[in-house]
């Protein structure tokens, strides 16, 4: 056999291109120096920035690309060229990093010297929330919104944490220039926990369709120009005015929003002991002995003022309970199973409606403009018979009355009237808390309600 071996030799070529320092300067477009900028070779990597007088050197070949950028300009991408080169960069006129500070004053926001963040009045007004402030949970670094789960309670706004242990550690709110604080108002019954209504904080008043932009102010520094009560940070709103065209403009909106209780969070209950408080009473221990159904004979009857679960077993067995002293009841001196209810607690819940209609009005010429806006808020609550209704007037007006003499105005009305409030804390009003610790497990609810109707 013969064998063929075959050698293959490999010839590499490196062709290099010479690099020579490239050298210029930055300026915009008057002719000042832009010292700090940075410029980038994007044939190599290769980066710099530019000193003091904006001058800057860089390893490049002819005709590689030198990005150039600077904080407030536009990037700019040049040849590479030799002779010394001169560029000029553009401002970038992005509205979107210009900030409303303080005092409707407009900063660009390079130049402040704190943290600030803007969201738009679209992003808070498209949830419908009871109040705006709610809508702001999640969209503002280092805000910690927290929200009661009473029908129109208060939502507090704190920034970048608690400070005070026992003072006020909520933002300010500043709408057009005016403070506004968010401070509650309940009593200190309410404060501590011992029971009350909340009848929510002044803030949320506030009318999201109103609202055209958002700046939060982080920090006291921040906060200098509304001294000692913005040391919390601020929340600054700044709200629509009118625009100029031909006309009237009209615009009307209506959101209609469903809420539910969630199941995942309702407490558990025990349902195998029924009323009582233990072994304290005559039938066995946990049962009382009275004649009922009046034949002289002593009868077993739940404890029926009391108003704890732990008592007899649930055990299916014929016991008389508090729907066999009622006359009125068809199960009047009846005894009935001793067991579970079909429809425990959870029962009182029902959905939640929130209907909000909004009419604005506005228009303007080159002189001034206005702006009328008019929102009804109508929610009900998860518990029955239970509601709050808003009407929202807003009135802005702006002139121009010279060139050196200008005249703003805007009022805000508001109305709310509030039915079946929650009750909070340690409170008779707190169903979920009668519920949790004041409540016969053995009680069937919609039994109660359709019996309701008929003793009343």
């Amino acid at each position: 056999m013969k064998k063929t071996i075959i050698i293959c030799t490999l010839l590499s070529f490196v062709f290099v291109n010479a690099q020579t320092t490239i050298s210029g300067v930055i300026q915009d477009n008057d002719g000042l120096s832009l010292p700090g900028a940075t410029i980038i070779n994007e044939g190599n990597g290769e980066t710099t920035v530019s000193d003091f007088d904006g001058n800057f050197s860089i390893q490049a070949e002819m005709g590689d690309i030198l990005s150039v950028s600077f904080v407030g300009y536009s990037v700019k991408n040049v040849e590479a060229a030799s002779g010394g080169m001169n560029i000029q960069l553009e401002p970038d006129n992005n509205l979107d990093e210009i900030v409303v500070s303080a005092l409707g004053i407009s900063r660009a926001k390079k130049s402040l010297g704190y943290a600030v963040q803007e969201i738009s009045g679209d992003e808070v007004d498209a949830s419908k929330e009871a109040s705006f402030i709610s809508s702001l949970s999640g969209k503002i670094s280092g805000l910690d919104i927290r929200k009661s789960n009473s029908l129109g309670g208060s939502v507090n706004a704190v920034i970048r944490g608690y400070s005070s242990l026992k003072g006020n550690n909520q933002a300010l709110f500043v709408v057009d220039g005016i403070p506004i604080s968010n401070s509650n108002l309940n009593d200190s019954d309410v404060a501590a926990g011992s029971g009350g209504f909340d009848y929510g904080n002044a803030a949320s008043d506030i009318n999201p369709n109103d609202i055209e932009s958002i700046s939060v102010l982080k920090g006291a520094s921040a906060a200098a120009l509304y001294g000692s009560n913005g040391t919390n940070g601020v929340i600054l709103i700044t709200t629509k005015g009118g625009k100029k065209r031909d006309g009237i403009g009209v615009t009307i909106n209506h959101t209609t929003t469903f809420s539910s209780y969630d199941k995942d969070t309702f407490p558990k209950y025990q349902y195998s002991y029924g009323a009582g408080y233990g072994a304290y009473y005559g039938w066995d221990g946990y049962f009382d002995e009275v004649d009922v159904n009046g034949d002289g004979i002593d009868d077993k009857l739940i404890p029926v003022g009391e108003d704890a679960s732990y008592g007899g077993k649930l055990d299916g067995s014929l016991v008389y309970q508090w729907n066999s002293l009622f006359p009125q009841l068809d199960t009047y001196q009846q005894a009935t199973p001793y067991s579970a209810p079909v429809n425990g607690p959870d029962y009182i819940f029902v959905n939640g409606l929130a209907n909000v209609t909004s009419v604005n009005l506005d228009g303007g010429g080159e002189n001034g403009n206005y702006r009328f806006g008019y929102t009804r808020d109508d929610r009900t609550g998860i518990l029955p018979n239970s509601g709050i209704t808003k009407d929202l007037i807003d009135l802005s007006a702006d002139f121009q009355l010279s060139d050196k003499l200008s005249f703003n105005s805007k009022i805000s009305f508001v109305k709310q009237n509030g039915v079946g409030r929650y009750g909070t804390g340690y409170d008779d009003y707190n169903v979920v808390r009668g519920f949790r610790q004041w409540h016969q497990v053995n009680v069937d609810l919609k039994e109660q309600e359709d019996d309701t109707i008929i003793l009343d």
